[in-house]
């Protein structure tokens, strides 16, 4: 499976060295002399890691094709991917890739189709779930209270969503309300 692992920053120094902000909980496994990253948008890629160091806790990568400061600028945002086979990654069924859940079927313990997983959202203090439902999207916290089960060969997500989560439609039917008193 072709995973992102990290995406393109800004530069550093003059000889196209670049920041990557690293998308991988492996990033000693994606990121070492020597490995060939494919890239989104194709056209830049694929790229051969010349050196990867750290710089004040930041990762700092240099590529074979890249010579200077101005070609690695035209980089900026490129996605860095990787081949992995995610069968052998985990020893854990907990565990898993984020591009393995995209796309599931996210439903209510109750068995409610609440929508599609369209998107994992990274923040400092949890994970969100960003699904598709048919009144928008709605962000669920990713923390085991509300996500107890991950069925990641059934494309499954069951969340057992505290009151309010998903009352989308609650805040237009109260406002329809109070307008029809008017």
């Amino acid at each position: 499976m072709l995973l992102v692992v990290g995406r393109i920053g800004r530069a550093h120094g003059v000889l196209g060295e670049a920041t990557v902000e690293v998308r991988t909980d492996l990033p000693e496994e994606r990121f070492y002399s020597g490995a060939v990253l494919k890239t989104d948008p194709e056209k830049f890629g694929p790229l051969t890691i010349e050196s990867a160091r750290g710089h004040n806790g930041v990762l700092l990568l240099k590529f074979i094709q890249i010579k200077d400061r101005t070609s690695i600028e035209k980089l900026r945002d490129v996605l860095l991917m990787a081949e992995v086979n995610v069968e052998e990654e985990f020893d854990n069924e907990d565990d898993f890739h984020v591009q393995q859940l995209l796309g599931s079927k996210v439903i209510t313990i109750d068995g409610v189709d609440v929508g599609t997983l369209t998107d994992v959202i990274n923040l400092p203090g949890q994970d969100l779930l960003a699904v598709a439902s048919a009144n928008g999207e709605v962000l669920i916290p990713f923390v085991l209270e509300i996500v107890p089960t991950v069925d990641i060969k059934n494309r499954i997500i069951t969340i057992d969503p505290p009151d309010g989560l998903l009352n989308l439609g609650a805040k237009e039917e109260a406002e329809g309300e109070r307008d029809a008193t008017l």
